[in-house]
């Protein structure tokens, strides 16, 4: 996969893949205007949506319903460093979710590949490159 990464102006950084954009801004006390989330909040979400769209297989796999069901993620910070530590996913359901269903929904949770990739971490390679504008 490959992404566009460019500058719309202000401290706003875009991504563009496929027919999609993700739209980053920063605070106004940073510089920015507010207008969207910041590219770390992007990152830190990523986590629990991806987590959602298991837990939401699971359910529609076996037929159960998803209304009431919910994920709050918890971000725990190294005071010092500023490095999210430990990140916590809790899995709400309703009472009328079956119990015997739990552990798998969490072992399916658990399946997300960001959460996989922060287990077994990509290398990076940042370069420059020179290229002509495109007239």
């Amino acid at each position: 996969m490959e992404m566009v990464i460019d500058f719309p102006g202000g401290a706003k950084v875009d991504a563009h893949f496929g027919p999609y954009t993700v739209n980053t801004d920063q605070p106004r006390m940073g510089g920015g205007e507010g207008s969207a989330p910041t590219p770390f909040a992007v990152f830190l979400a990523s986590v629990g949506t991806c987590a959602g769209i298991y837990v939401l297989g699971f359910c529609q796999q076996r037929g159960l319903p998803t209304e009431g069901i919910r994920i709050i993620q918890r971000m725990h910070s190294d005071p010092f460093s500023g490095m999210v530590r430990k990140i916590d996913l809790e899995i709400q359901v309703p009472p009328t979710f079956p119990e015997k269903y739990q552990p798998s929904l969490v072992r399916s949770a658990e399946l997300c590949a960001v959460k996989k990739h922060f287990e077994n971490p990509p290398v990076f390679e940042v370069i420059t490159q020179v290229v002509e504008p495109a007239f």
